[in-house]
Parts: C-alpha cells; structure tokens; sequence
C-alpha cells in the first residue's frame, strides 16, 4: 500500500510537480558535479508557424566531441496533446528535462482539471531551465525550443529559450543548436505567414539540409539507413509525427526540386 505525503503549512507542492520531487528528496536538476562533463550533445531543431498551427523538426544526429554518438536520435516530442518539445545541447539533461516537463503538465492538469495555457507551459520550461543552470554551467547545458497550438488564440505559437531561464516568443520561427544559424538563414529566405502545414514542413527540410550541409555535428538524411529528419506538425487536431517514409517523401519533393528532377 503506498503511503500518503503530508504537508506542513506553507510547504504543499500545489501544482508544481518539479517542488513535489524535492519534497520526496528527488531533484532532477541536482548541481552535486564533481566538474565540467563532456557529454553527448543534440544539435538542429526548428519550429516555423504556417497556416492552422506550426512545424517541429529536428536532425537525427548526436555528437561527443568529434565523434558521432548517434545517427537516429529523437529530438522531437510531444509535451502533451497541442504541443511539442525540441531539444538541443546536452542530450541527458535534455532529455530528462522532457521527461519531468511532460510529467509536470500531466500533473497539473489532474489537480487542476484543465490543461495550463500555452503561455504557462513555456513559463514552467522556463523553470526548469532555470534550475538546471548549474548544471549548465559545468557543460551540461539545454537550450529547447517549445512550440505548440493554442486554442484560445486558434494560431500556432512557439518559444525560444536561453540557458539561464530567459524565454522569448517568436512570431515566426525558431531555431537552437550549432546549425541554427544555418537553418535560420533558410528559412527566414523561405518564410511566408500563409504557409501550409505541407510547405512548412519542406522549408524545415530544406533549413535542416543546408544546416547539415554547412555543420558537421548536424546529421542530413540518410536515405541507405532510412534516416530522416524528425518532421512533426500541431494543429487544432493535435500533434502529429509523421513516419520515415513520410519524411523520405518530404525529402524526396526538396531533393527534385534541388537538382530539377533530375
């Protein structure tokens, strides 16, 4: 039979799912480091608005150093039902980080009976960047991008972060990673308001190709290892990830267009 948790006055969690763990002597974001680590690192991901909602993407490789240390990663998931994470930078944090995030919006939403806003789960990200500043500082740094559809205002929105906290809301895309520059280049050329989900998700092949093409720690298609990038969109309907042959299929639409179906 599992025990039930007390609270002394002042000291109740409420929603706050992260504080909860604390309480029970588990911090996720703990700064006891015996020093810098060099550890696997998650490069390009990217989000851009279209009509109806908004894109996440990211490349599919991960990099220790000089060497590559995964060649199908995942850097794309859904934090809850509208809305998405995309993470670049130290893979662990990263992905715990994702794994507390996705935890903590689960919980509000049973003690609150409603999900939070769009703008309350970026600030709740912001959070725990925050808290896992130390560890940032010792090399184990994340820098996410959360994207998502929000209901209320029936558009696509995304957010963009720093190490410390900091959260910044784009109008119209994101990028985070060492080939950011690259893939924001791309599709601040590409860019138009009335974008389709189906254009969109073509502009982010196109920004994560020449970021691969310019940026050895980012991973570019691999079409004899059926490696694609992660392409998936949000919508009033929900998020969607689209499978390998999808994404080849994107790929295969940029690559006729590149060299004129040749």
């Amino acid at each position: 039979m599992s025990s039930i948790s007390f609270f002394n006055p002042g000291e109740d969690p409420g929603t706050d799912f992260l504080s909860l763990l604390k309480h029970n002597g588990l911090d996720p974001f703990s700064s006891d480091l015996p020093g810098p680590i060099d550890a696997g690192h998650a490069t390009t991901v990217l989000a851009v608005r279209c009509e109806g909602g908004v894109v996440v993407a990211g490349d599919r490789r991960a990099t220790a150093g000089h060497l590559i240390s995964h060649r199908d990663m995942q850097k794309v998931f859904p934090a809850d039902e509208h809305s998405a994470v995309a993470i670049a930078g130290a893979a662990g944090p990263a992905l715990q980080m994702v794994r507390v995030f996705q935890l903590q919006l689960e919980y509000y939403e049973k003690i609150e009976g409603k999900p939070l806003t769009l703008e309350g789960k970026a600030n709740q990200l912001a959070e725990m960047l925050r808290g896992n500043l130390p560890q940032a500082m010792q090399g184990l740094a994340v820098v996410p991008i959360f994207a998502g559809y929000d209901a209320n205002r029936e558009t696509g929105r995304l957010f963009q972060f720093d190490v410390t906290g900091g959260r910044y809301e784009e109008q119209d895309f994101a990028t985070s990673g060492s080939g950011s520059l690259h893939a924001g280049t791309v599709i601040k050329l590409g860019f138009r308001p009335e974008l389709t989900t189906e254009e969109a998700l073509l502009l982010a092949v196109k920004a994560l190709w020449h970021a691969a093409d310019e940026d050895s720690a980012t991973g570019g298609p691999d079409p004899i290892r059926g490696i694609y990038p992660v392409l998936s969109a949000i919508t009033a309907d929900g998020f969607r990830q689209l499978t390998d042959d999808e994404s080849g299929e994107v790929f295969s639409e940029f690559r006729e267009e590149l060299t004129g179906g040749e």
